[in-house]
């Protein structure tokens, strides 16, 4: 239950709108095409909630991808040098190898996560964007995006 649509952990780990939990937050699905990695509409397709709420939104999720990477570099760094035994070059270009790699998933990860954490899932938010005229579409989903 705690990864069904609804819970936070399916938002952010699924890379969807906070608000409905349908539409993509990236154009690309692919995180590693690198040209179009951070890619992202202005709105949300299936329910209209801006994807840039405020100019400069996402400087926030600098923050959490630092947390993200702290994280991945600890895990990193007992894997080679406990359990595989490495030295400490070998763990450091395994630290190296590792980020590179992870990189564009981090931080699609780290905007996602931080995204998650000020817009709040509103199951009826798809259905009322659907219903509205085509017309007042943009104005109730910039009131909600308020609340």
């Amino acid at each position: 239950m705690a990864f069904s649509k609804g819970s936070k952990l399916y938002g952010i780990v699924r890379m969807k709108c906070p608000r409905c939990h349908e539409g993509d937050l990236f154009t690309n699905p692919n995180p590693y095409n690198l040209a179009h990695f951070s890619d992202m509409p202005r709105r949300c397709p299936v329910c209209n909630q801006s994807y840039e709420p405020e100019p400069n939104f996402f400087y926030g999720a600098m923050y959490v991808s630092y947390g993200y990477a702290v994280a991945l570099f600890v895990a990193t760094y007992i894997v080679a040098n406990s359990w595989l035994g490495l030295g400490l070059w070998q763990t450091v270009g395994a630290l190296g190898v590792v980020s590179l790699v992870l990189g564009p998933f981090l931080f699609r990860l780290s905007r996602s996560t931080y995204f998650h954490l000020f817009v709040h899932f509103d199951p009826k938010s798809a259905e009322i964007h659907r219903a509205a005229p085509t017309n007042q579409r943009s104005s109730s989903a910039d009131i909600a995006t308020k609340s």
